[in-house]
């Protein structure tokens, strides 16, 4: 084992690997990769292998369509064909949720579907309607009569999102209406068969909301959450694929990182922990786009992981020990080495501004930075340093 330098902190760095196609073993093709890793000197306690869910869902062929979207959403919800069905707080995405409109319009060839969007943004900041106008049109419910010819193309995508779900829901034979309102009860007023809470996060609070008015509701993570091809995430983490296929979240994720890590453990002696993350949850500051449209980071995590992320506000200490005290550069290392063994509250002085965070979240987020959802190739992220 090549020891990395004390001068160096936290890193992490992307394992390239080939095209995973269905029925590979994906815990093997990791563990090739990490053993070449392990080989080279780059692999030891404490590290932290993250493999993107992707490549997971690929290996166990976890693809449904949209033909089973439909026929799920019309049997748990107990629609007809000529039904009505109400989707709320859709996030405005094509990779993310246009195959799921196609399959909920599809669940109603002759029926219609009310689709509520939130405003002026989804939940993770896509605008769909100009802040501007909607502060100029001062309501809580607008329709397509207050928009009239308005058109409001997103500023990353260009895509005008509301005639983009409209367009989808026509093609499929269905009557589209869009509404924009924050209330998910405004959507009730189109006395809907069946209602589809749509949100990622907050999915919970609005089923919660329309179910004291109206019993027959359900999040997506109620669809596609069983059967051969299934997630227990059901819908929520899934991805545009080819044709009419859509790739859904990982299953049964806990027991992959738990035989990934055995498998290192046993076969290269080397104690890790591991992870499967998806998104990483940052806010883009020049878009206000919150990226996390997976329903976490990590869909699953050893347990060496559930843990918060904290420690000790260096740059406070250092000031405080300089300007206050008057000590030397050799002085204040020595102090700061000291004080990670301190037992020190939570609210004290020394650890203000250091904001406590889950590490899977953190460490999840660092791996989707460093792997890229374009074409870096390297699905795998080793991560050094931040567990001590």
């Amino acid at each position: 084992m090549v020891k990395m330098p004390d001068y160096i902190g936290p890193m992490a760095f992307g394992l390239k690997m080939g095209v995973i196609l269905p029925g590979m073993d994906i815990v093997q093709k990791v563990f090739e990769s990490v053993s070449q890793c392990h080989g080279d000197g780059l692999l030891g306690d404490g590290d932290v292998i993250c493999v993107t869910e992707s490549v997971v869902a690929r290996s166990q062929n976890n693809y449904i369509t949209i033909d089973d979207i439909a026929r799920e959403i019309a049997g748990k919800l107990n629609l007809s064909a000529d039904g009505r069905v109400a989707v709320v707080f859709p996030i405005a995405s094509r990779n993310r949720f246009s195959m799921i409109m196609k399959g909920i319009a599809r669940a109603v060839p002759r029926g219609e579907v009310v689709v509520q969007l939130s405003f002026p943004t989804d939940e993770v900041g896509n605008q769909v309607i100009s802040p501007d106008y909607a502060r100029h049109l001062g309501k809580e419910l607008i329709t397509l009569e207050d928009l009239r010819e308005q058109k409001f193309k997103h500023p990353v995508t260009g895509v005008d999102y509301i005639d983009f779900y409209r367009e989808i829901i026509a093609e499929e034979g269905a009557n589209p209406v869009i509404i924009l309102s924050n209330n998910p009860l405004h959507a009730l007023e189109y006395k809907p068969d069946g209602v589809i809470a749509a949100d990622i996060h907050s999915r919970e609070v609005t089923k919660r909301t329309i179910a004291g008015w109206f019993e027959n509701c359900i999040t997506l993570d109620q669809i596609c959450n069983e059967g051969e091809a299934h997630s227990e995430w059901g819908l929520l983490g899934s991805n545009m694929s080819a044709g009419e296929r859509i790739k859904l979240a990982p299953r049964h994720g806990q027991k992959v990182v738990e035989i990934l890590q055995a498998r290192v453990k046993t076969d290269l002696g080397v104690e890790v922990q591991v992870m499967i993350y998806g998104d990483g949850a940052y806010l883009d500051p020049s878009s206000g786009i919150y990226e996390l449209a997976d329903p976490r980071p990590a869909f699953a995590a050893t347990d060496g992981l559930n843990l918060f992320r904290e420690g000790l506000k260096y740059k406070f200490l250092a000031d405080r020990c300089f300007h206050e005290e008057n000590k030397t550069a050799e002085e204040i290392e020595a102090f700061l080495s000291e004080s990670i063994h301190r037992d020190l509250p939570e609210d004290c002085l020394e650890r203000e501004g250091t904001t406590p965070r889950r590490m899977e979240d953190v460490l999840a987020s660092l791996a989707d930075l460093v792997s890229g959802s374009a074409d870096a190739g390297t699905p795998v992220v080793v991560i050094k340093g931040f567990l001590k």
